[in-house]
């Protein structure tokens, strides 16, 4: 075991428990997203950031079902045969994501390898529908890879979200075990061809420690997104979310945090987010992660609202949104 981390014990290390629980913030946007037959990646994930999140009054949404037909090691999402796709949920994603007021929207899905285009077009179609009720909000868009499939990818990325993100989640050594249906240089190339396609937008990938890997591996798959020409990287600590996922290796430290983030700076990375809770749309965009088109700032938010005269969901302040 590398020097400095934390080996499995019966309490998680300090720097890795929850802040303060918001039952009734909980309950209350559950309700709501429950109401329009929503899902967010924050419930079916286990993130342990969301009573933070959902007090805050935002959430990352999960389309295409809440089934996945991949059976990553690592994930909570439910591994079950999909039903059929809502033809109403993009519109429910907009008129929910309008309803919370929300500066900076993020849209993941469930893999549908049991679909033709892999849920792209609807992918695509909820993104335009979010652009039509809230024009001055950033986008951001967190992909499967699409089988490959780089004509969903376009036609994700043609719908122009202001971040296209995909997630390499973890080293190549340990693929197999940790993502057994997906390939890690596959992953690159989905990364590689949104920034090709569409090289306005920013590109970005996240990554889970405490899996097994090394830093010399962590920082060897840095290099591998930044030279697929990735902007933005997270980094999290791996969280076992349930007794069927794989088992935690080791509590990784801040200051090894702090290091990844210095080796993802000097890389060229545009921005690093790096730390124990990080997770994929942590915090996501302005003020930590400002957007070339200025979308998603204040002022463009104060904007929208006088324009369309949508209220704060539950009149929650949200100048300073997060997500899950």
């Amino acid at each position: 075991m590398p020097a400095g981390l934390i080996q499995i014990g019966s309490r998680l290390p300090e720097w890795l428990r929850a802040g303060s629980a918001h039952h009734p913030s909980v309950t209350a946007l559950k309700r709501d997203l429950r109401r329009l037959h929503l899902h967010t990646v924050c419930e079916s994930a286990r993130c342990p950031n969301l009573h933070e999140c959902f007090h805050r009054g935002t959430a990352t949404f999960l389309i295409l079902g809440d089934r996945c037909m991949r059976g990553c090691g690592f994930c909570a999402v439910a591994k079950e045969t999909p039903v059929a796709l809502d033809p109403d949920e993009p519109a429910n994603v907009a008129r929910m994501a309008a309803r919370m007021g929300l500066r900076y929207v993020v849209v993941t899905s469930v893999t549908r390898d049991d679909l033709a285009d892999g849920g792209s077009a609807h992918f695509a179609e909820t993104v335009r529908c979010v652009r039509r009720a809230l024009p001055e909000a950033g986008i951001e868009v967190l992909t499967p890879d699409f089988g490959g499939d780089l004509d969903a990818v376009a036609r994700v990325a043609d719908a122009s979200p202001e971040v296209f993100n995909h997630n390499l989640e973890t080293v190549e050594r340990l693929y197999l075990r940790v993502r057994p249906r997906a390939n890690y240089l596959r992953s690159l190339e989905v990364l590689r061809f949104a920034k090709r396609h569409r090289p306005d937008a920013l590109t970005k990938s996240g990554l889970m420690v405490g899996l097994g890997e090394t830093p010399a591996e962590v920082e060897a798959a840095l290099g591998d997104l930044r030279r697929a020409d990735v902007d933005i990287v997270t980094i999290g600590q791996y969280l076992q979310p349930a007794r069927r996922s794989l088992p935690v290796a080791e509590y990784v430290p801040p200051a090894q945090f702090e290091a990844y983030r210095r080796c993802g700076l000097s890389l060229g990375f545009r921005t690093v987010s790096s730390g124990p809770l990080v997770r994929s749309s942590y915090m996501a965009g302005p003020p930590l992660m400002p957007l070339p088109n200025g979308r998603g700032s204040e002022t463009s938010l104060s904007r929208a609202r006088q324009q369309a005269e949508v209220p704060n969901h539950a009149g929650r302040n949200l100048t300073e949104e997060a997500a899950c």
